[in-house]
């Protein structure tokens, strides 16, 4: 019978992946619900020292495969000891990081293990689902993600197979916070390799060191929508930003205009933020850029137009025009700095 929550933690170089800590506490919440474990799953060459650093981010237990086919991410052996893990474990639930990496192996995996996949969740809840009034019904994992180009959330089911697979954005979930004193079980499962299992040759790993931040690590975010009127009042923007130690995002109608980069965009088709203040300058609020915000600790929004959607989810709300107040507060803020100093 298939039993327990399995998260797929992405490893680079011996590097954890970050949305693999929050898909383990994510996943904590919805084996409440089922009365079961959360397993983490490591995939790597010498990676078994990283298994101890999942229990105490809330795994109660620990899988991994060491091989040194396994050094450098390929799909064909990923997939093959992926799909050997399961095999022999047969979870109920089986989570993954919308990643490249993610994204790439999953579905292959699903195929492998005949089941479903809901890729790109944003949402993620166990519920009793009943087919009619005489079901008993069943606890299954309810897979939330944007459809029909973000128009609308559609929620998924896997009734009929197991595992229940799904892929998540990153900073979607919350991670919990590290507890170095717990203890859980940490166990190696073999899979036997074979030179064809290799099917790509590396030549040679080439890495890029970005010098870009990452909007999905800024504890502030100032944000603009297209009421900001065009692209130089980005320039006010991130002035604002660096005074509140934070960094500029936007949403998605800057970015197809050109005003703004791709990876500055908050919304179900960019990013997904949770910083501690997000400022929404002239953002008016539409459902897929909420979708990637909701989830940020204080939301401050300024709009000319009071009736704007953006106003239902923000903590503060002021009407007015943003080219008028955003340039006041900053200058408010500095003269406060300065007495301050």
């Amino acid at each position: 019978m298939s039993k327990d929550i399995y998260v797929i933690v992405e490893q680079r170089d011996g590097v954890i992946a970050k949305v693999g800590l929050e898909l383990i506490g994510e996943a904590t919440r919805l084996a409440a619900d089922l009365g079961q474990k959360v397993v983490g799953v490591l995939l790597g060459n010498n990676i078994k020292d990283k298994a101890q650093n999942l229990i105490a981010y809330g795994a109660d237990e620990v899988v991994y495969v060491e091989d040194p086919m396994l050094a450098e991410y390929v799909t064909e052996p990923y997939a093959k000891a992926l799909t050997a893990v399961i095999k022999e474990c047969d979870p109920e639930i089986v989570l993954f990081g919308a990643t490249s990496i993610g994204r790439d192996l999953a579905p292959r995996v699903a195929s492998r293990v005949h089941t479903g996949l809901t890729a790109d969740c944003t949402k993620l809840d166990i519920d009793v689902f009943k087919a009619n009034d005489e079901d008993p019904g069943q606890k299954l994992l309810f897979m939330t993600r944007p459809a029909f180009g973000g128009n609308i959330m559609a929620t998924i089911l896997c009734k009929n197979y197991r595992p229940q697979m799904a892929t998540v954005r990153p900073g979607v979930m919350k991670r919990l916070e590290k507890d170095a004193s717990r203890t859980g079980n940490i166990r190696e499962i073999k899979v036997e390799f074979v030179p064809s299992d290799m099917n790509v040759v590396i030549r040679e790993v080439v890495k890029e060191t970005h010098k870009k931040s990452d909007i999905t690590e800024a504890k502030c975010l100032v944000s603009g929508g297209r009421g900001i009127g065009g692209p130089e009042f980005f320039g006010t923007l991130k002035e604002l930003a660096d005074l509140l130690g934070g960094d500029i995002s936007s949403s998605r109608a800057n970015v197809d205009a050109g005003w703004a980069a791709k990876d500055r965009q908050v919304g179900q088709t960019g990013k997904t933020v949770r910083p501690d203040l997000y400022l929404a300058c002239g953002i008016s609020g539409a459902i897929q850029h909420v979708a990637g915000m909701e989830g940020s600790e204080c939301v401050i929004a300024i709009n000319k137009n009071d009736t704007a959607p953006i106003f239902d989810v923000a903590d503060v709300g002021i009407v007015g025009d943003v080219k008028v107040i955003i340039p006041k507060l900053t200058e408010a803020l500095k003269k406060y700095k300065a007495s301050n100093e």
